[in-house]
C-alpha cells in the first residue's frame, strides 16, 4: 500500500496524507486524525513512523501484495466479496501472531519492480502475495524479491514456491456429481471470460465428474460472462434467447456469475429452480442474500488464511527454508437455487423398492 491508496480511501489528496504523516500544518486535526485512522486500520507505516514501538526485535512485518488488473482483482478489489472476506481473515491471523500487516497494491506488469522498490524502501519479514490472477512467469520474476513469499488463491505445482490454493479441481468436481446425483442430465456451463489457473481446474473437475456417467456439455451450453459482476449481463441474456430449449441446470465457475444469471433470468421471467437449477463455487456472503439463495460450493476462506499465515510464521520463527503447496478442500452448500428431477426422485424409488 502506497500514499496514493491512504489518499483515495480517506478521500483526501496525497499532500494532505504526507503533511499529516509528518505532523506538519496545513490539514486539520480531524482531518489528520482520520488519514491515521484508515493509515493504521490498513497496517500502514510511513517512513516517519519507523521508530515507533511496534518494531520491536521479535516483532513481524507482513506485507500482503495484491496485483490489480480489469479481470479479476480490480483496482477495488478489497470491497469484493470474496476478497474482502478472505482478508479480514488474514488481518486477524496475522494479528493473533502478534504482528502487523501492511497492504500494498501494485499493477500486474510492474509487480516485480514496484515491490522491489518498496522493499527497498520499508522492508517487511515476509509477503503474503495474493495470486489469483498471476501467471507462473510472474511468481517466478519475483521470488528472488523476498526469501519469505507464501503465495495465496493459487498453485503451479511446477514451481518450487510455497502456496496455500482452493482444491479447485476438488471443488468442479464435486459441482458436477451433486447436478448428476440430483438427476440433471442436460447441464449448462457459464465460464469466466477472463481465463486464470483457478477456473481452469473448476471446469477440469466438473467435466471429470461428467465424463464418468458419460455425459457431457453441448457447445451451445457453454456461456462466457463476465466473472465480478453481479448484475443481468445481456451478452449472457442473448445466448439463452438462441435456445430452443434450457438446460435443466447451469453451473457456474463462480458466485458472481451465478447471481448474475440467476438475474438474468428473473429479467426473462424464467423460474429458478422450477425452470432451470443453478449452482456456483466460492459461497461469498451474497449466496445467502439472493433469491432463491444459492446452492454453490464453499471455499474456507478462513483455512485458507490460517494456513498462510501459519506457513509464513513457521519460515520466519524456524528459518525454514523448504517450500510447502497446500491444497484446502472444498464442500457443497445446499440451498433452494438447486431442485432434484423427477429422474433423480424415480431412480431413488427403484433403487429403495
Amino acid at each position: 500500500m502506497k500514499i496514493d491508496d491512504i489518499a483515495r480511501l480517506a478521500g483526501v489528496s496525497k499532500s494532505a496524507v504526507s503533511l499529516a504523516f509528518n505532523n506538519k500544518p496545513g490539514v486539520s486535526e480531524e482531518t489528520k486524525e482520520h488519514i491515521l485512522k484508515i493509515a493504521q486500520e490498513h497496517g500502514y507505516r510511513p517512513r516517519t513512523m519507523k521508530s515507533n514501538k511496534e518494531f520491536t526485535k521479535n516483532h513481524h512485518v507482513i506485507r500482503f501484495v495484491a496485483c490489480k488488473n480489469t479481470g479479476i482483482v480490480t483496482e477495488q478489489y478489497e470491497s469484493l466479496p470474496f476478497f474482502n472476506e478472505l482478508i479480514h481473515h488474514i488481518t486477524s491471523q496475522v494479528r493473533n501472531h502478534g504482528n502487523t500487516l501492511i497492504f500494498s497494491s501494485f499493477d500486474s506488469h510492474s509487480l516485480e519492480e514496484e515491490l522491489s522498490a518498496l522493499e527497498k524502501d520499508q522492508p517487511s519479514s515476509g509477503v503474503l502475495l495474493l495470486g489469483t490472477n498471476l501467471t507462473s512467469e510472474i511468481i517466478h520474476s519475483i521470488q528472488s524479491i523476498h526469501t519469505n513469499i507464501v503465495i495465496l488463491d493459487t498453485c503451479f505445482e511446477h514451481i518450487d514456491a510455497s502456496f496455500v490454493s482452493i482444491n479447485n479441481y476438488l471443488g468442479g468436481y464435486q459441482a458436477g456429481q451433486y447436478l448428476i446425483q440430483s438427476g440433471h442430465r442436460q447441464i449448462g456451463y457459464v465460464q469466466s471470460s477472463t481465463r486464470i489457473l483457478n477456473f481452469k481446474k473448476r471446469k477440469e473437475g466438473f467435466m471429470a465428474a461428467l465424463e464418468e456417467h458419460d455425459l457431457s456439455i453441448d457447445d451451445s451450453l457453454t456461456f462466457n460472462m463476465h466473472p465480478m459482476l453481479v448484475m443481468s449481463q445481456d451478452s449472457f441474456k442473448a445466448a439463452i434467447q438462441e435456445l430452443t430449449e434450457l438446460p435443466s441446470a447451469l453451473f457456474c465457475e463462480n458466485d458472481y456469475m451465478a447471481i448474475s444469471a440467476i438475474k438474468t433470468f428473473q429479467e426473462m421471467n424464467i423460474r429458478v429452480p422450477e425452470q432451470i437449477s443453478v449452482m456456483g463455487f466460492d459461497n461469498i456472503h451474497e449466496a445467502k442474500v439472493i433469491s432463491p439463495e444459492l446452492t454453490t460450493i464453499h471455499v474456507k476462506k478462513d483455512v485458507l488464511a490460517q494456513t498462510a499465515v501459519s506457513l509464513l510464521m513457521e519460515k520466519l520463527n524456524q528459518n525454514q527454508e523448504h517450500h510447502t503447496q497446500v491444497l484446502v478442500n472444498t464442500e457443497v452448500i445446499e440451498r433452494k437455487s438447486c431442485l432434484a428431477t423427477q429422474w433423480s426422485f424415480y431412480q431413488e424409488r427403484r433403487y429403495d423398492s
